[in-house]
């Protein structure tokens, strides 16, 4: 389940042969169907955590390399993590819940990647409808929403946000080999720290005809791919006191 560093108004065929992702960085970057690991290539140098997904300081977390460059990165106490990377071939990881849902989620913290070719996401995962999705806080060199067609506009949280919607066909997933339809949040005004509002692109999304179905993991993430950079990254829950995992022991499984 990965993150995946990172339509209606295209044809089909066109939205399932140049996905978004794909465009994003030049080549497929699929989080999610990354985790699920196809082609995948030995890890990249890890100083840090291990590659996995589980449980660490009451908050659920994901971590994934494709390989190549330098990668480190370490879950820190609650909801914090920190990374540095270096001429990566492509990484994501961070931490949230699982599953994840309607929240009001807060962050804070510092990201590198405006020069870079980066970005932080909120990103998640449905099932049944299966679906992966981002809410694109910041990216820093490619503009994700570049060469695809809107289907709608959302103001959230100080700023409006594109919506998008591409399409994987056979391609790896959370529950294995499928094909299934990715929605975009891209947010006009970068921004590295603040509120999101989750239920108004769940919303958004509705009204523009891109449903949901039951959530699995979401997590506050952040990608690199081809590039050198660092992240510090605090996220919560705005209303909920202490942890959403307390009773969840720190634990590890590897990717799949």
């Amino acid at each position: 389940m990965r993150l995946s560093l990172f339509l209606t108004g295209l044809t089909a065929t066109l939205a399932a042969a140049v996905p978004l992702d794909e465009q994003l960085f030049g080549r497929s970057v699929d989080l999610g169907s990354k985790l699920h690991g196809e082609e995948r290539r030995a890890p990249a140098t890890a100083k840090g955590d291990p590659e996995g997904n589980g449980f660490h300081s009451g908050y659920f977390y994901s971590y994934w390399s494709d390989g190549g460059g330098s990668v480190d990165y370490r879950n820190l106490v609650n909801g914090s993590y920190k990374a540095t990377w270096t001429n990566v071939g492509n990484w994501v990881g961070g931490k949230g819940w699982n599953p994840g849902g309607p929240k009001v989620v807060q962050y804070n913290g510092t990201w590198s990647g405006r020069n870079a070719n980066s970005y932080l996401a909120l990103y998640g995962w449905t099932k049944n409808s299966l679906i992966e999705y981002y809410i694109v806080e910041s990216f820093g060199t490619y503009n994700p929403s570049s060469g695809t067609a809107r289907l709608g506009t959302v103001n959230s949280d100080g700023s409006d946000y594109d919506i998008y919607r591409t399409q994987r066909v056979n391609q790896p997933s959370i529950v294995g080999r499928a094909t299934f339809y990715q929605f975009w949040s891209v947010r006009r005004n970068h921004r590295v720290g603040g509120t999101i509002t989750v239920a108004n692109h769940f919303a958004a999304w509705e009204k523009s005809n891109l449903k949901l179905g039951t959530h699995d993991y979401m997590i506050l993430a952040t990608e690199g791919y081809g590039s050198s950079g660092s992240s510090s990254i605090t996220v919560k829950e705005v209303g909920v006191e202490g942890v959403p995992y307390p009773n969840e022991p720190d634990s590890r499984r590897d990717n799949n």
